[in-house]
């Protein structure tokens, strides 16, 4: 678990790009538009779902270790080549895309996989919060690496991709080390006085589908839409944080930055409380929950004029947006068995890169650029986005056991090999 957070610290870095953004734009520095500037995240969030499915795949046959490696030095290596932009103006800004867009962007999504598929297999029992421990360390990754990036952006603020370097070195440490401790349970491993068949999740070990299966199953697709309407409306919101705080709630520019900080620690702590949570509720009621939740807050956002009310509910948004990556792996496990859960939740990940490429264009779209912004069209639509999304977990059921309960044990058993 330690080895797997390690990891996860390292690649979830990247949610601290806008420290990044905000500093290129700069005229001293390259001078980025607002599209050139947020180009290069979008790549990133793109490439996650490549890695991820191909991460997937290779884990399920080689085992988590050289995967997880392989990842982490791809990604920590992507960094490295972007800080070599030096440039003042935009002309290197295909390094940039390249490096931390294209390398790091596969690196993050094909380390990403692992940890979440592994420790599925070590905690069966606990598989909800387990895997929510896995992703916090995801959505921490940006509270610890903010602050430090800031810093060393202030040493050279005319050029600040130097600070690629340094921070690359360090994440490439830590998944390094992180990534050496990998490794599946044994062939005859079991967790002392724990059955499946008494978790109450009774499909948890009645089959294990392979990624062609689950595929064929119309509970995949259902997962999938889950996930990406829960990124969608919930980065809806990421997107535009600093600049509703100071529109709507009437924030400094620098305390809007830290709300934006502070928010971040409860994407991390929303990917444990909701699986946790999901453990007693249910899956799918757990996701209602989080939609509806989403979808409330957002019609009260753009009327919230008071700086607590504000805080309150975009703190609500955000443990709802980690708790769909907190809550969705365990979700796959359950529904499609942890034999091949790399390769099957890797695949869904693209419910992540759908979700980060639509949202942020339909808010900015609908906000407008203009000197009065439209708030109040821009969040009544995502909120009833995601009023209307609670369909989908409400209509959503296990695929039908295929073996006996009394086989069940035998499964699961064979299945963490």
């Amino acid at each position: 678990m330690v080895a797997a957070l390690l990891l996860q610290f390292a690649i979830g870095a990247v949610y601290a790009w806008s420290v990044f953004g905000k500093a290129l734009s700069n005229e001293d520095a390259m001078n980025l538009s607002t599209s050139e500037a947020s180009l290069t995240f979008t790549v990133t969030i793109g490439m996650i779902f490549i890695g991820s499915y191909i991460g997937g795949k290779v884990q399920d046959r080689t085992g988590p270790r050289p995967v997880a490696l392989t990842g982490g030095i791809v990604y920590a290596l992507g960094c490295i080549v972007a800080s070599f932009a030096l440039s003042h103006d935009s002309s290197q800004l295909w390094l940039l895309v390249l490096g931390y867009g294209v390398i790091s962007g596969f690196g993050l999504g094909y380390a990403y996989i692992v940890p979440i598929a592994m420790l599925q297999k070590w905690f069966p029992d606990k598989r909800g919060l387990i895997t929510g421990l896995a992703v916090a360390g995801f959505g921490f990754g940006a509270v610890v690496t903010a602050p430090v990036a800031q810093w060393l952006i202030a040493m050279t603020p005319t050029e600040p991709n130097r600070a690629f370097l340094p921070l690359g070195i360090g994440y490439l440490v830590l998944a390094v080390v992180g990534a050496s401790f990998f490794r599946n349970p044994p062939a005859d491993y079991a967790v002392p006085g724990w059955k499946p068949a008494s978790t109450g999740r009774t499909q948890d070990a009645y089959k294990q589908f392979t990624e062609k299966e689950a595929l064929r199953s119309p509970q995949w697709y259902l997962l999938t839409a889950i996930l990406t309407l829960n990124v969608t409306v919930g980065i809806a919101l990421i997107a535009q944080a600093a600049a509703s705080a100071k529109d709507i709630a009437g924030y400094s520019v620098a305390g809007a930055a830290a709300l934006v900080g502070v928010l971040a620690l409860f994407n991390g702590g929303g990917r444990i409380f909701w699986a946790w949570v999901s453990g007693f509720t249910g899956r799918m009621w757990a996701f209602a929950l989080m939609l509806g939740l989403q979808g409330i807050c957002l019609l009260i956002v753009p009327h919230a004029s008071n700086a607590v009310l504000f805080f309150i509910l975009a703190a609500v948004i955000y443990l709802c947006y980690g708790g769909g990556f907190g809550t969705m792996p365990a979700t796959a496990g359950d529904f499609f068995g942890v034999k091949h859960a790399g390769a099957i939740y890797g695949l869904m990940i693209i419910g992540w890169s759908l979700g980060g490429i639509i949202g942020p264009p339909i808010i900015a779209a609908l906000i407008g650029d203009g000197e009065v912004k439209n708030y109040t069209l821009g969040y009544t639509v995502i909120g009833i986005i995601a009023l209307v999304s609670l369909i989908f977990p409400l209509i959503t059921k296990m695929p039908k056991p295929k073996t006996s309960v009394a086989e069940a044990a035998t499964v699961e058993s064979a299945a963490v090999d």
